[in-house]
């Protein structure tokens, strides 16, 4: 009697394959409904617990203000964000040329620092705008949590898509470059 054409081992194994597959089919639908997120308009989702709320003691107009405030500030900068990753590709193009041009690459960083230098003047009037709904008693904490996200900014750490320097000490240093920390 031939192995395969036994009806009991070929049963067996048509039961197997289909339960195997049944469960795979469940493990992929529960991943997939698990990060499915609903369409947006293509702008940036504003569901995270607002990190002004617990340290500032915000009352919910506060909040509701904080919130749109945020909204409004990314809107505002997007356009500098996109023109920048632009640049970047144009300047990562550039740079692994067999020859690259020195000026178009100092160009393409002096149109990036320029959009740069707008993202931040909105960041201050994006702050200014936060600290004029603050009362006055929230204004000390507010400083304390602007100066912690904006040092947050420049840490260097891989979790803030920073580089790791090969003596371990990042790519930006508060006190001076390649000073320590």
């Amino acid at each position: 009697m031939n192995f395969l054409t036994s009806k009991r081992v070929v049963t067996t194994l048509v039961v197997f394959l289909v339960l195997l597959n049944i469960a795979l089919l469940g493990f992929l639908w529960r991943q997939n409904s698990c990060t499915l997120q609903p369409a947006g308009t293509g702008t940036r989702q504003f569901h995270r617990q607002n990190p002004f709320t617990l340290p500032l003691g915000l009352s919910e107009s506060q909040t509701v203000s904080f919130q749109q405030l945020r909204q409004k500030h990314f809107r505002n900068v997007q356009p500098d964000m996109e023109a920048i990753g632009v640049l970047k590709k144009q300047l990562v193009e550039e740079a692994l040329n067999d020859k690259p041009d020195s000026g178009k690459i100092s160009t393409l960083a002096a149109k990036i620092g320029s959009h740069q230098a707008s993202i931040e003047r909105e960041l201050a009037l994006h702050f200014h705008e936060l600290a004029k709904i603050c009362k006055p008693e929230q204004r000390d904490s507010l400083k304390k949590v602007l100066d912690r996200i904006a040092t947050r900014r420049f840490s260097g750490s891989r979790e803030r898509g920073g580089f790791n320097h090969p003596t371990g000490q990042g790519r930006f240093h508060p006190e001076g470059q390649g000073g320590p920390r």
